[in-house]
């Protein structure tokens, strides 16, 4: 079984989230036995949490639920979430609190390039909370950790998982200029469901984000996320492919949507293993140049590795 992580809980005394309080509770799908991880209690994971604790950071891993958590922070993988723990957003399927955030801790692009060096990090992730309240949605806080960084550790590349900063003009071209080694922005589900899903995006302004990413750095990478389990199709999840191909995205990951609580979206269904493998070589022949798809994938699983297979990737392609 899949294991929700709240490590925050006995010091929290209001509810995560009072802006879902008021909605029905969903039903809750018995997870199958495919969907199955370790609990975390490594060594190595206390140590990545202690190195996260003594920086005063926050981690996507902890503040998302991820059931991956174990293994990655085992390897000491930790997913740096910049800007603060508080979203501006409430998306239906996202265990991330919602609320005003914080203002910006101008220390904090440092303190994150010290954790990569401790955490000895070849290949880092950074991503944030979405920040509407901010005139350019944080875009210029996310390249002073991306120079931060690599002030510190020369050596390690960067990708960063951005906000849509939808009605931000000019926040793309602020990271960018930062020169990320991959730009993540995750369109998350089709565009069916965004009113459910995803009521404060727009499909079109997201796919349009990673274009420009693409178009300001056409030799970098781009890269998207979707979940499934939510009610899409098939040919809806296909038709999303051709979108991001259209976009010259490099990279999908696809995993299964797991519902937080009784107060987010409810699991549709759970897609297969074998489901997965065959959206996988369809993505392949649509012409992506990496696929990971299964029930655990997440935008920042097993990145490291990953990125190396891209980079190999467009070497190969580019020799034929």
């Amino acid at each position: 079984m899949a294991i929700v992580i709240d490590q925050d809980t006995k010091e929290r005394q209001a509810p995560r989230h009072p802006e879902k309080a008021h909605r029905p509770d969903t039903a809750l799908l018995r997870k199958p036995g495919w969907i199955r991880v370790k609990a975390p209690g490594s060594r190595e994971y206390q140590e990545t949490r202690n190195i996260v604790r003594a920086h005063g950071l926050h981690t996507v891993c902890e503040e998302a639920g991820c059931p991956n958590i174990g293994e990655c922070w085992t390897h000491r993988h930790a997913t740096m979430m910049i800007m603060g723990d508080t979203c501006t957003r409430a998306c239906a399927f996202c265990n991330v609190k919602t609320g005003l955030p914080a203002p910006l801790d101008a220390g904090e692009p440092e303190r994150v390039a010290e954790a990569t060096s401790q955490l000895g990090l070849k290949h880092i992730v950074i991503t944030s909370v979405d920040r509407d309240d901010l005139p350019d949605g944080g875009a210029a806080h996310f390249a002073q950790v991306i120079r931060a960084i690599r002030r510190v550790n020369p050596g390690t590349t960067i990708e960063v998982l951005t906000p849509d900063f939808l009605r931000k003009p000019g926040a793309i071209e602020i990271v960018m200029d930062a020169a990320p080694d991959v730009f993540n922005h995750n369109l998350e589900t089709v565009p069916r469901l965004y009113l459910s899903v995803r009521p404060g995006a727009r499909y079109y302004a997201s796919l349009r984000l990673l274009e420009r990413a693409k178009e300001i750095a056409p030799t970098g990478f781009t890269k998207s996320g979707l979940m499934v389990g939510l009610g899409e199709s098939r040919e809806e999840v296909m038709q999303v492919m051709d979108d991001l191909r259209a976009a010259g995205v490099d990279f999908l990951t696809v995993g299964q949507y797991l519902q937080p609580s009784r107060k987010h979206a409810a699991v549709a269904r759970f897609w297969t293993p074998e489901e997965f493998q065959a959206l996988e070589q369809i993505a392949r022949a649509k012409g992506f140049l990496m696929v990971s798809a299964s029930p655990l994938t997440r935008s920042s699983y097993h990145a490291d590795r990953d990125f190396a297979a891209l980079k190999s990737a467009r070497a190969t392609s580019a020799g034929r």
